[in-house]
């Protein structure tokens, strides 16, 4: 183990004082960082250290390279969840319309390969898959079939999803702390497009969301929407 004492690496210390430099304002984006050449001359190093500080830089998005010109501050990048969590039932009320929920089961199981994989746990766990079917007015808005880590939610098996939905129990007992989202298009099995009130060769919109809280993975769902009344957007701001 290196002495408390011990001096970082000078490529290290290079880095942090160009990022030392963006926190303090001294550096905007768009700024011309010093050139290789220029960082030697001042920290006394290599020049192969100061291409290391500024390459490394570089690849973490902070700096960019314009050729025959040098290195500047990147833009900053827009952050933030490109599909906000929202309680479908908020979602649906907010356009003015009633929300209904078809709840088709909620049923306590031990984890399979599969399941268990999703949930990050070992197989034959307990867990809990519920089925329910989300309205807009009398229209079937989502499909959504959510497995639970019992161990970190053990009231859900309990829960009238009726009176909340899924999403506003979990947020109760297991507040959110990580998501993993994907989306996809796809041509749904005769199942679900019975389910959903679809016609023959239409297309459904896929999210898979993968929730974490306090540490440990809570919930996996399968979110299914008919493509043709459903649609994703996202609001964000980007630096100037």
């Amino acid at each position: 183990m290196a002495d408390a004492g011990t001096a970082p690496p000078r490529y290290l210390e290079i880095k942090r004082s160009i990022v030392d430099a963006l926190k303090s304002g001294q550096l905007k984006a768009g700024d011309r960082v010093a050139s290789e050449s220029e960082i030697v001359a001042q920290f006394g190093v290599s020049r192969m250290t100061a291409n290391r500080a500024l390459r490394e830089l570089r690849d973490a998005g902070i700096l960019v390279r314009r050729a025959g010109s040098g290195s500047y501050v990147a833009d900053p990048k827009p952050i933030g969840h490109i599909i906000e969590i929202r309680n479908i039932a908020d979602e649906v009320r907010s356009r003015g319309r009633s929300y209904r929920p078809r709840v088709l089961s909620n049923t306590a199981l031990r984890a399979d390969g599969v399941s268990a994989a999703l949930l990050a746990t070992r197989a034959g766990a307990p867990i809990f898959r519920s089925l329910i079917v989300h309205h807009e007015a009398e229209f079937p808005l989502q499909l959504e079939e959510r497995l639970v880590l019992a161990a970190a939610a053990p009231g859900y098996i309990d829960a009238d999803f009726t009176a909340v939905t899924p999403n506003e129990y979990l947020s109760r007992v297991a507040p959110l702390e990580r998501v993993e989202h994907r989306v996809a298009a796809r041509k749904p099995e005769e199942s679900v497009r019975t389910l959903l009130g679809m016609k023959p060769d239409e297309p459904v919109l896929v999210m898979t969301r993968r929730t974490w809280s306090r540490g440990r993975v809570v919930s996996y769902a399968v979110l299914t929407h008919p493509a043709d009344r459903y649609e994703l957007s996202a609001t964000f701001e980007v630096g100037v």
